[in-house]
């Protein structure tokens, strides 16, 4: 860690104070706020596409010329599935460009459900409330509105800036990143990329209490568990029956847990955890981060569900389908077990891991077909160079909270980003309350307060990355 340590030195240097004038340009980041969220983007009945192209007009009267913007449509059954990509040139053509990423799709909002219309962007109590408020629009109006305040300074920064404004990562049966990563990849070539993920806690009355600085994440991947069998008349039962072995081999699965896998990420994570942890608890963690294969230590921290996923790559059995009659011995078994690999973990590995823990080799167990990258990208470095200016500047911003690197247990877009080799980061400055204020559920909403100051963290954040 002393590289970190170094490099947090170097920054708290190096990045200026936080400004106290009145906030830049605030009005028409609402106007643009605002547009994003009124503009319905769901994959049933909206169209990404139609917002992207009215970015492109903001982005074109602040100064971008056709050049600078890439915009793209979905495939040619789903045309509303596009985005853009814009280009701000740097000054030093040997630095490394910069990727701001954020998605236009929104999950689905029922109006008959919301106690206000979800595509109506209203301020109410202190919030901002609609669906997409939080997530991803936020960030997509933020960073858009960084370009724009960037391109309109007359001053371009040292490295190049680019924006990715995708579509598919709350599903649905087109993904912009992944496109642009297979088919673009010249478009958002980046040493490396700023992305939704991190964020921070808040307490049910919206007073924060820790930052969340985002390096690494898990993938999802499902695998289908199967055992077969003649069968028979259910008057004749038999020993080799297809129900009962594979419910023997998920409760042993059951109960064997993944090994921990340590990370720069993660152990920095659990030592900051240490600190404001019971004593029994913070002295299992550190004995954790010495020796990982300590199974005392390990039962007591992963004890939490959040810590427990945090430190391994999880399986759980999600349904069950078996039989064919109520008279019937079952021909045939079939269980759905979800994991969230670890970073760097390949789907054959975890699936030889998975027919370890059955002890059964009459159970298959078959991945199933996935978007997701064969292989979890390994979380990218905690680097003094993007780690150092973000607490940085979070001292400054958010002064006496704490921020914690944290992986997440989730997936985000950037998991194509990292599997393609540009590290993707989930920044923070966000603070969620602990209903996760609505965020794909009923009433989304975002503190007016609190999206003010995290647009002005990123956009101070953002500056001191690309450098003057």
């Amino acid at each position: 860690m002393r590289y970190i340590i170094a490099g947090l030195l170097a920054a708290s240097i190096a990045v200026p104070a936080a400004a106290q004038a009145p906030r830049a340009g605030e009005a028409a980041f609402r106007a643009l706020y605002k547009e994003m969220v009124e503009t319905n983007t769901t994959v049933s009945t909206g169209s990404c596409t139609a917002l992207a192209q009215k970015i492109a007009v903001r982005l074109k009267a602040a100064g971008y010329a056709d050049a600078d913007i890439k915009l793209f449509n979905g495939p040619e059954d789903r045309p509303q599935d596009g985005g853009l990509v814009v280009t701000l040139p740097g000054s030093d053509p040997k630095a490394k460009a910069i990727l701001l990423l954020s998605h236009l799709d929104v999950v689905e909002a029922k109006r008959a459900d919301w106690e206000r219309d979800p595509f109506t962007f209203i301020e109410e109590g202190g919030f901002f409330y609609g669906r997409g408020v939080s997530d991803d629009k936020a960030h997509g109006a933020i960073f858009t509105d960084a370009m724009i305040r960037l391109k309109q300074s007359g001053k371009p920064p040292r490295r190049t800036l680019k924006l990715a404004l995708t579509c598919g990562e709350e599903g649905g049966p087109f993904n912009g990143a992944k496109w642009l990563v297979e088919n673009h990849r010249d478009w958002i070539e980046a040493e490396f990329a700023l992305n939704e993920g991190g964020g921070g806690k808040a307490d049910a009355n919206a007073k924060p209490i820790s930052l969340a600085f985002q390096a690494g994440e898990k993938v999802y991947q499902d695998f289908t568990l199967e055992t077969r069998n003649p069968g028979g008349h259910s008057s004749r039962p038999r020993p080799d029956n297809a129900i009962y072995e594979l419910a023997a081999g998920l409760v042993r699965l059951s109960r064997t847990d993944f090994p921990v896998i340590p990370s720069d990420t993660t152990r920095a994570y659990f030592a900051e955890m240490a600190k404001i942890s019971n004593a029994d608890t913070a002295l299992a963690i550190k004995t954790l981060l010495a020796n990982p294969a300590d199974a005392h230590a390990n039962e007591i921290v992963s004890r939490d569900p959040g810590w427990h996923s945090t430190l391994r790559t999880t399986c759980v059995t999600t349904m069950l389908d078996a039989g064919h009659a109520r008279n019937a011995l079952p021909q045939r078994a079939q269980a759905n077990v979800n994991c969230r690999m670890f970073p760097g973990e390949s789907v054959e590995k975890v699936r030889g891991q998975i027919a370890e823990r059955l002890a059964d080799a009459s159970i298959t167990v078959t991945p199933r077909a996935s978007e997701n990258p064969e292989q979890a990208a390994p979380p990218p470095p905690l680097s003094a160079m993007v780690y150092g200016p973000a607490v940085a500047l979070a001292s400054r911003h958010f002064a006496g909270i704490p921020i914690i690197p944290t992986m997440s247990t989730g997936a985000t877009d950037g998991r194509y980003l990292n599997a393609a080799g540009i590290a993707t980061y989930g920044m923070p400055g966000r603070f969620g309350m602990p209903d996760g204020n609505g965020v794909h559920g009923l009433n989304e909403r975002i503190s007016v307060d609190g999206l003010m100051k995290e647009r002005d963290y990123l956009f101070d954040l953002i500056v001191a990355y690309a450098g003057k």
